[in-house]
């Protein structure tokens, strides 16, 4: 199946939305896989709507995913041009083939009178469908027509009491009676195509012969398959894949979960993650594997895998998800990737402008890796390595701990780290070495003075004076970054909140 050529179409009317970048992702598998082509193509004839911003957010965001276009406005091709504005020759070419040989007629109907006739259908409980009477207009007539009218379109002459049928790879065959079509739109004016006709000729000019889309395009199709058949084009394969629902089984939206590409992004979600989770909406392995690389996904991928049914975006799955590629990243790796997240490191520096070291934020990215989701949580989660933290005293307290209970146990904390800085003094400057406490050492020197009973009585304490969270790694961890010094700065600002 060397000759398979698959597309994706956007229009740059809005950022990538997940749906259009998972259905990118199945054309992209289905190419790959066979050892197709992969082609990208901007469907920006809606002049008023597309914006160039738009069209770099697409190639931005499948770039960023790692769906790359063998073919495509930025790369180029054999096919092109790949902008539907870059092709309207074309276009002009096939619409006066079809004017010429009668399949399609202008329609002189202006908008008002288009908008009463169809609620007047619907209020009769009749499919709001249109049966142009300037269908059987004489051609000539229609011509001078066009030079004294402004309001005018050109539509398809649907064929009457036909059954237009085709095998869906994925829904296998599927049916409609042209009666339900009506004399459809094909062009605002020659030059100026629409929807359905556009992506007839596209693909056939791009030699397109697999169209994998969202389900929401079956209804286009038997529009699709008359243009093909009055064109005399090839007829493409056929592949509708089901569409992505929130957890309500409505149509995922905002109130959802965010909806484009580079929300997720910002978000703090790992290209590859977004990559896995959204070939697994619609389809299956087969096996209870949930995370593949791409080489896997393109080796595994078929349509006959892909489901009918409608796919859950889960984000608490993604989540996890993300979680799993984060914890498999190198750290090297993913301190890069952190950085733009670090609330204190926009600039690499401290608050009061101090150079913050590679070493120091490895070190914080090696304490969160293991319990991060996504890497925008790093920020929030580490802020207190950045600068003091803001907190209530009621936080430092332990159960029904009295002020002065807490003063104690600020107390014995300062003194044990006080003996330990002493000692470690002494080390260093009769080994010249200068070595940090370890986690190892402050653990057990803290759990030995400690003893037998509650010892949330003295972490407790310590941990909230230390970040100023409910909830954090535990104070060892923390102090071993932190640095003795500042840990007891922060101890003794502490009390004096009790104070």
């Amino acid at each position: 199946m060397s000759s398979i050529r698959v597309r994706i179409a956007p229009s740059p009317t809005g950022p990538l939305h997940v749906g259009t970048a998972r259905t990118a992702l199945f054309n992209y598998l289905f190419a790959k896989h066979f050892g197709g082509t992969f082609v990208l193509r901007i469907e920006d004839t809606d002049l008023e709507r597309s914006d160039k911003k738009y069209e770099k957010d697409i190639f931005d965001g499948l770039k960023w995913l790692g769906i790359e276009a063998d073919e495509s406005p930025e790369r180029g091709g054999s096919h092109g041009p790949y902008r539907q504005s870059e092709r309207i020759k074309t276009y002009k070419k096939h619409i006066q083939t079809l004017l010429t040989e009668g399949k399609a007629f202008y329609c002189f109907h202006s908008e008002n009178e288009l908008a009463e006739e169809k609620e007047k259908l619907l209020a009769a409980k009749r499919p709001p469908i249109h049966i142009c009477e300037y269908r059987s207009l004489d051609p000539e007539e229609a011509r001078i027509l066009t030079e004294t009218k402004s309001d005018f379109i050109i539509r398809f002459k649907t064929p009457s009491g036909r059954k237009i049928e085709f095998q869906d790879l994925i829904r296998e065959k599927v049916s409609f009676d042209s009666e339900l079509l009506g004399d459809f739109s094909i062009a605002k004016r020659a030059n100026v195509p629409l929807y359905n006709f556009a992506v007839v000729v596209d693909d056939e000019e791009m030699d397109i012969s697999h169209v994998i889309r969202g389900e929401d395009h079956i209804s286009n199709t038997p529009k699709q398959l008359l243009l093909i058949e009055a064109l005399g084009f090839r007829t493409p394969q056929y592949a509708h894949i089901p569409m992505i629902l929130g957890t309500d089984r409505s149509k995922l939206s905002k109130r959802h979960n965010a909806t484009s590409v580079n929300e997720y992004r910002e978000m703090g979600y790992l290209p590859e993650t977004l990559f896995n989770f959204l070939a697994l909406l619609g389809w299956n392995s087969g096996t209870d594997k949930e995370l593949f690389t791409k080489e896997e996904l393109i080796k595994e991928f078929s349509l006959e895998k892909v489901q009918k049914s409608g796919a859950i975006f889960d984000i608490q799955k993604l989540d996890w998800m993300n979680g799993e590629y984060i914890r498999k990243k190198s750290l090297p790796e993913l301190v890069e990737l952190s950085k733009p997240f670090l609330n204190g490191n926009q600039e690499t520096k401290f608050p009061k402008g101090n150079l913050v070291s590679n070493d120091y934020i490895k070190k914080i990215i090696a304490l969160e890796q293991p319990r991060l989701k996504k890497l925008s949580e790093i920020g929030e989660r580490t802020e207190y390595f950045f600068r003091a933290p803001q907190y209530e005293k009621d936080l430092l307290r332990w159960k029904n701990m009295s002020d002065e209970e807490i003063t104690a146990s600020l107390d014995k904390s300062i003194n044990i780290l006080s003996n330990l800085e002493s000692h470690n003094v002494h080390l260093n400057a009769r080994t010249r070495v200068k070595m940090n406490i370890s986690k190892e050492t402050l653990e057990e020197t803290f759990l030995k003075e400690i003893g037998e009973g509650d010892k949330g009585r003295i972490l407790w304490p310590l941990r909230a004076a230390l970040t100023g969270q409910k909830a954090s790694p535990g104070p060892f961890e923390i102090m071993e970054i932190l640095g003795i010094k500042k840990a007891m700065k922060r101890i003794k600002t502490a009390k004096d909140k009790i104070k």
